[in-house]
């Protein structure tokens, strides 16, 4: 049965194929995934899987990053002259875009959960002959928005997982869960699926991810490297007034602004471990003969452990509440993306590790990897499996690039989609043989 699995799943190619190609050619950027969201939520009940949607997956008021009434009404409507399911778009209406399917087999078992993300990156893909999506006619259709990170990838693995484990759901026990998440791009939209309570009664848990230089046929079973992050916004708002003739009357939101870079840059050091401040974005003023009455700036906070990240982003509070005060001008801080740092749990990675070795894709299998000192949100339901007594681990599934992450070129290998399904649904198969190894 299990060779007859892994063939099902080689035969899905074409159809992995067509999916991932248009789910690309339809990009769509974090809380605006209302296209790929319908299309998602109609395959996967037409296959049988209970769904909840939109609301009752996502906590409205843990948003994070969410784009503006306008631009939310726009881009939907946008989605529906590219094939949005009108059926389906109430329930992820106002960029609620995120669903979780469950298949319970009604026999005993515990809850396993897989996440994969759906969003893409703003970001304009390259249109040259020399990049195949543009080349063979699926590279990006709209404007500012691309699949430059592989989660068009991640959704088909979640569909072509979904259509497996349905097709063969006589030979599984339990729950099984597929979480499909918006918004990952800027750890913007776990938590709130998280406060949802979307993960709360799952045993076991894994997220995946295609690439990040990890080469071909290498699977990481428990990536352990990713550092906390917090990601905000600062306005500051002081007084205009002539920078010639009336200078006393101002209060210079630029000065504001440009002393809490300087001294928000003097924040790295931390006896906890490593840790990051960046301020990637500063806008201010209006004239050279106007004191500034209006700053911006854009900035994150990095910690190689949560306490190390909650602590640098206390101290950055601080800071710019220290830099308005200086100059007497007001400021607010708005919260845009958080992640947390969060180790995978040893006994899964083991059992993860001993699936993997039985698909022959997989040539090479290792626990962890030091990897860039990146950040992912799907650490969020990690730390609320492990709190509730779970297992949770993160899995990346090396293949070849065209291009980096984040890159105008990115590409991936497709047959990298089959080997992941084939992974998960080991994992699923196998549980028992998990538990009864644990006892």
């Amino acid at each position: 049965m299990q060779q007859e699995i892994l063939d099902y799943v080689d035969s899905l190619a074409a159809d992995l194929q067509h999916w991932r190609r248009d789910l690309h050619h339809y990009a769509e950027s974090g809380w605006l995934e209302f296209r790929t969201a319908t299309l998602v939520a109609a395959e996967l009940h037409r296959l049988g899987w209970q769904l909840q949607m939109g609301r009752e997956v996502i906590s409205a008021e843990h948003r994070m990053g969410l784009p503006d009434a306008a631009t939310l009404q726009r881009e939907e409507q946008r989605a529906i002259e590219q094939g949005a399911l009108t059926e389906w778009l109430p329930h992820f209406s106002g960029g609620f875009c995120g669903l979780v399917a469950t298949l319970e087999t009604g026999r005993p078992g515990p809850v396993v959960a897989f996440r994969v993300d759906m969003d893409a990156l703003d970001l304009n893909e390259r249109l040259q002959d020399d990049h195949r999506p543009f080349r063979d006619g699926f590279a990006s259709c709209n404007a500012g928005m691309m699949h430059a990170c592989g989660h068009d990838g991640h959704t088909t693995i979640g569909i072509g997982l979904a259509r497996t484990l349905m097709t063969f759901a006589a030979q599984l026990n339990g729950t099984l869960k597929i979480i499909f998440q918006p918004a990952e791009e800027g750890t913007r939209g776990a938590k709130a699926m998280v406060e949802a309570g979307v993960v709360d009664e799952v045993d076991f848990f894994g997220a995946i991810h295609i690439g990040t230089g990890v080469p071909a046929g290498e699977l990481v079973c428990g990536c352990d490297s990713f550092m906390a992050t917090t990601k905000l916004d600062v306005d500051f708002h002081g007084v205009a007034s002539h920078a010639g003739g009336r200078p006393e009357e101002g209060r210079n939101a630029l000065l504001a602004a440009a002393q809490a870079t300087l001294a928000l840059h003097t924040l790295t050091q931390h006896s906890g471990g490593s840790a990051r401040v960046n301020v990637g974005v500063l806008r201010a003023g209006s004239g050279r003969n106007v004191v500034a009455d209006r700053a911006s700036m854009k900035v994150e906070t990095r910690g190689g452990s949560n306490q190390v990240n909650d602590d640098i982003f206390a101290r950055t509070q601080q800071v710019i509440a220290g830099a308005a005060a200086m100059y007497d001008v007001e400021h607010h801080i708005t919260l845009m993306g958080s992640a947390r740092s969060s180790q995978p749990t040893a006994p899964w990675v083991r059992f993860i590790r001993q699936q993997a070795a039985q698909i022959a894709q997989i040539t090479s299998r290792v626990d962890s990897k030091n990897q860039a000192a990146g950040s992912e949100d799907a650490t969020w339901m990690m730390e609320r499996v492990k709190a509730r007594g779970g297992q949770a681990s993160y899995l990346i599934f090396g293949c070849d690039l065209s291009a980096g992450h984040h890159n105008e070129k990115f590409d991936f290998d497709e047959s990298v989609m089959a080997t992941a399904i084939k992974t998960l649904t080991l994992l699923a198969l196998n549980i028992d043989q998990y538990r009864e190894e644990e006892k």
